[in-house]
Order: C-alpha cells, then sequence, then structure tokens
C-alpha cells in the first residue's frame, strides 16, 4: 500500500509548477493502474458487476473527496466507474493528486 494514502491533500493556491518527467513517474509508481494523460491528469477505471456497486463506490470517492477538499471527475456507468484528477489551480498535477488517488484506491 502506498504512504501516500496517509497524507492529507494539501490546497493548492497556485504559483508551483506542474509535475513532469521523472517526478511524476515517480508518484505514478505509486499508484498502481492509474495513468498520466499527457502529463495533465491521472485516470483509472474501477469495473464492478452492477450500477448499484458502481454508485455505491462513485459515493464513498465522494465522502473522501470532501474530506480531503480535493475533488475529481467521476464518469460512472453500469459496471464500471472513471476517476480523473488534477490539481486545477496549476492546470496540472500535483503531490495531492496521488494522495486522493492512493486514498480512493483503499476504498
Amino acid at each position: 500500500m502506498s504512504e501516500l494514502a496517509n497524507k492529507t491533500c494539501v490546497p493548492c493556491k497556485g504559483g508551483i509548477p506542474p509535475l513532469k518527467g521523472k517526478e511524476l513517474e515517480g508518484y505514478l509508481k505509486q499508484v498502481p493502474g492509474w495513468k498520466a494523460i499527457n502529463e495533465h491528469h491521472i485516470t483509472k477505471t474501477f469495473p464492478f458487476p452492477d450500477f448499484k456497486e458502481a454508485l455505491a463506490f462513485v459515493n464513498r470517492v465522494g465522502e473522501v473527496a470532501e474530506k480531503e477538499g480535493h475533488h475529481p471527475a467521476i464518469n460512472f456507468t453500469w459496471g464500471k466507474a472513471e476517476i480523473t484528477t488534477w490539481t486545477h489551480k496549476i492546470d496540472g498535477l500535483t503531490e495531492s493528486d496521488f494522495i486522493l488517488a492512493a486514498k480512493i484506491d483503499r476504498l
């Protein structure tokens, strides 16, 4: 389990560069199954046997997002939920995106 899941998301005030290159890859290795898209956001699809379980998962993700103050894009349908996250203030990735991903993986 990633140690990232034990950290807390930190609100971004902007003015910092987004994660790129080797630094981004280092974080990505800590959250298996998540994929970086154009070094801008990370995404992962979670499979479920039906709509009800996908919805329950989405609701748990929402609870974590509210607690952390870091809110992903969520797309779900019968049998799957896709979570996508990035830090809007810098229009890219920060450690908080990976913290949220690790916490979601614990669900």
